[in-house]
């Protein structure tokens, strides 16, 4: 900034409408001069948080656009790819933290890159569940399309793995099952994938994974110039598998095998596939023939693991895992034996190819709630302690409030914070009630379930209450086998509807 004054710069903030003259006045005064230098003036605008050094640094180059896209402000850059760049934005009016994902210019000008990138965006505002971002808005402005998606606050899983090496197999266990959770939500939508890989899935601060970019989930009636030609050519290992195993594009069993190839990532810290950028050498088949053997690896990695692995990556498709939700009841399954101590006599290495229907009805009653949150609302410890463990054993993950009024406020925060709502009365009594109806009347939540439990012989409670078909009354004491059935009940009827 050597040669741009701080007067020059305050202009140009104020040009680019990324401050109001206030907020500059009040800089100056505490300055106590404008005879400062652009660095000085600069320090300070960072320092109270009112400019970031992206967004000055843009300034001092004299750029005039990239500072908004729609009604939100870039704060700074957070990930760039071939196709287009991500930035952390916030909405102008609420100042609500989001990410958004721009198309790089020099693409702007080809229909068909235009054309795939406000796929990926309306694909992913189909898909809502907790283990896959959230794409929240799309415009398909010409001059620079964009998408609005949720701020993760983490790493990719490749960033992740670049410093760990490899994972213990609880850790890569539970992030594999987030894994097939999404894919699974997107299978039921009549979605895949066709890119997974390491970069895309987000590990978040509380360890969760997330999938992100369904950038060619929709593009299997393209031919396959299209598929090949891409830039980064994103799609070439599913063409190159599929055409290898002679099944149509876009099967869907095709995210399981690369799923499958992430967990064998994370359990031994290198890739199974070799990784390559010559097409000729992706293109060839030979590479998924000549994978080692996770156990040559790591004897010790658990036998039921093992069998999970090989059987998500069978080359054969007929002997893959066939849905997702297969997957998903032996993950369920494993992790009951991991967290008993011991490995499953009856799952060994041979259970890689065998059919899981079988299996399916035993565990069925404990994947019922996997990947659904329930909000439960109680002050008393041992009623929240009973009720959280007895919904994780059920697969749900369970979240917890002492407060209905902080429970109504998180929830219009984030309208899908959770699947459904559970109000007790058992201490909180009207309290409860008053936030299960108010959270009727919200237009941002009010189609959310809502369970209130209460004790019949408390008439004015009961009759206080106002229920419909997805807002219900369960009665105190509670019985879990109870809650779980209407659980269930009401977050079908939601997904249905």
């Amino acid at each position: 900034m050597s040669e741009l004054t701080a007067e020059m710069l305050a202009h140009r903030i104020l040009d680019r409408d990324l401050l109001q003259s206030r907020q500059l006045e009040m800089v100056w005064s505490e300055m106590g001069s404008r005879s400062v230098s652009a660095e000085d003036f600069s320090h300070v605008l960072v320092s109270k948080q009112l400019l970031t050094n992206f967004q000055l640094d843009k300034l001092a180059k004299g750029h005039r656009e990239g500072f908004f896209y729609g009604k939100y402000k870039v704060l700074y850059i957070v990930g760039a790819g071939t196709f287009a760049r991500v930035f952390r934005a916030v909405h102008r009016a609420t100042g609500r933290v989001m990410a958004v994902k721009v198309l790089r210019s020099r693409y702007r000008n080809t229909p068909e890159q235009v054309e795939l990138f406000l796929r990926e965006a309306r694909m992913g505002e189909r898909l809502r569940h907790p283990n896959i971002v959230r794409v929240e808005d799309v415009s398909s402005d010409i001059r620079a399309p964009f998408m609005v998606m949720e701020f993760v606050e983490g790493q990719t899983l490749r960033d992740f793995l670049k410093i760990r090496q490899r994972l213990d197999v609880p850790t890569a266990l539970s992030l594999f099952t987030d894994i097939a959770a999404g894919l699974d939500h997107a299978r039921t939508r009549g979605i895949t994938h066709r890119d997974m890989k390491l970069s895309n899935v987000l590990i978040t601060a509380n360890g969760q994974g997330k999938l992100v970019d369904f950038g060619l989930a929709t593009i299997s009636e393209e031919n396959d110039r299209l598929m090949t030609a891409a830039p980064n050519a994103r799609s070439i290992d599913y063409v190159a598998l599929e055409r290898g195993t002679n099944v149509r594009k876009n099967d869907h069993r095709s995210d399981i095998y690369f799923a499958g190839c992430i967990f064998y990532h994370m359990l031994t810290g290198v890739s199974p596939v070799l990784e390559t950028r010559d097409r000729l050498m992706r293109m060839n088949i030979s590479r998924f023939q000549q994978i080692k053997p996770i156990n040559q690896f790591d004897r010790d990695i658990p036998i039921g693991i093992q069998a999970i692995v090989n059987r998500a990556m069978c080359l054969s498709p007929k002997d893959r895992y066939q849905e997702p939700a297969e997957l998903l009841v032996d993950l369920k399954r494993a992790k009951h034996v991991l967290e008993k101590g011991e490995d499953s006599p009856e799952m060994t290495a041979a259970d890689a190819t065998a059919p899981s229907a079988t299996k399916t009805a035993a565990v069925t009653e404990e994947l019922e709630g996997l990947g659904k949150t329930v909000l439960f609302v109680e002050s008393q410890l041992e009623m929240q302690n009973v009720v959280r463990e007895q919904l994780k054993k059920a697969g749900y993950r369970v979240l917890i409030f002492s407060d209905p009024v902080r429970a109504l406020t998180r929830m219009e925060d984030d309208i899908r914070l959770a699947d459904c709502a559970v109000f007790s009365t058992q201490e909180l009594a009207g309290a409860s009630v008053a936030a299960f109806n108010r959270m009727g009347e919200l237009e941002s939540i009010g189609q959310t379930p809502s369970i209130l439990l209460v004790d019949r012989r408390h008439s004015s409670l009961t009759k206080a209450a106002r229920t419909d078909k997805h807002r219900r009354l369960l009665e105190l004491p509670l019985k879990m086998s109870r809650l779980r059935r209407e659980l269930a009940r009401l977050i079908a009827a939601r997904a249905d509807s």
